[in-house]
């Protein structure tokens, strides 16, 4: 059997997602290494296109971390990418895919051990799939 390594995409808010992911990578904690980080400015700046995109192009999973609900540093980012949630959703499940393969998370700046959890728990939902 081939041990074929999973693909997670991860769309990282500047302020907070991706500072996050930062901060891990500097203290050093462990995480699967299946994530792709891919730095956007605000998390209501990600598209459903850009999760479907993702999944058909080869992801076996996407994430999206932004700043907690009233934290944004766009005022109401965050909250449109938490309205998007069952759009991508039924979009998703509309094309064939799991519901499982995408997760929306909000993750301080200094939150590093949320992040890394965050990462571990989208692996291992995507392992049971």
């Amino acid at each position: 059997m081939i041990n074929q390594e999973k693909k997670i995409i991860a769309f990282c808010c500047n302020w907070c997602g991706y500072a996050a992911a930062d901060l891990a990578g500097t203290r050093r904690l462990q995480y699967p290494c299946d994530v792709r980080i891919i730095r956007v400015m605000c998390s209501g700046m990600v598209h459903p296109e850009f999760v479907v995109e993702a999944l058909t192009n080869g992801a076996d999973g996407v994430m999206v971390v932004g700043c907690h609900i009233g934290e944004c540093h766009y005022i109401d980012g965050n909250v449109k990418a938490a309205d998007r949630y069952d759009m991508i959703v039924e979009l998703m499940e509309d094309l064939g895919f799991e519901k499982e393969r995408f997760g929306l998370y909000w993750i301080s700046a200094v939150e590093a051990e949320t992040f890394a959890d965050a990462v571990e728990e989208m692996s291992e939902a995507i392992e049971i799939l």
